[in-house]
């Protein structure tokens, strides 16, 4: 009996450690760039926001720069933008190859690990697969995101696209009546 309770315990623990707060307005972030500025994530409000956390060297990351790229210059016009955030180890030298070998046609900087793990609510000690996407609405709250370990649904094309629909399809002035939050990950379940 006692092993059981022990290990429903540990169940319940592991399952709060992976909830995140779901819809949340989205913390500031600031993302350097690689000529030596910076970009607040605030400066994007009134758009919708992807925003892909990378490491440059990740197969899966380099597909879905290419992705986002490919949805830029089909959403763009319609107010969506991606933002690109490496946090792999020397982001702020690899960025500029990584955007042109991977022709990556948003913008891409980096941040330290710490700032990723903080803005995803991710515990330092947890694992974190990338890319990470996080889906923002256009009053800058988080609407959706990755679990820290991704299995690959949240970045297949159909399901980014479905979002960022979804998310356009809402007035500028704030969500849809019609318009559920959509998440991932929601604290308690």
């Amino acid at each position: 009996m006692r092993v059981a309770a022990f290990a429903a315990g540990m169940i319940l623990s592991a399952a709060s450690m992976l909830a995140v707060d779901i819809p949340r307005k989205a913390p500031e972030l600031v993302i350097q760039l690689p000529d030596g500025g910076q970009k607040l994530l605030s400066s994007y409000r009134g758009k919708v926001v992807v925003l892909e956390f990378l490491f440059t060297t990740c197969p899966h990351c380099q597909h879905a720069s290419q992705l986002m790229t490919q949805l830029q210059k089909e959403y763009g016009p319609k107010g969506f933008q991606p933002i690109g955030v490496a946090f792999n180890d020397m982001s702020k030298m690899l960025v500029p190859d990584f955007v042109r070998d991977f022709k990556v046609g948003f913008p891409v900087g980096y941040a330290q690990r710490e700032a990723v793990n903080l803005f995803l609510q991710n515990p330092p000690e947890n694992a974190l697969h990338v890319p990470q996407l996080v889906f923002i609405d256009r009053k800058g709250v988080v609407r959706k995101q990755s679990l820290p370990r991704n299995d690959g649904d949240t970045a297949a094309e159909a399901n980014v696209r479905k979002e960022i629909e979804l998310l356009l399809s809402e007035p500028a002035g704030g969500a849809s009546s019609k318009a559920k939050p959509a998440s991932t990950a929601k604290k308690g379940s």
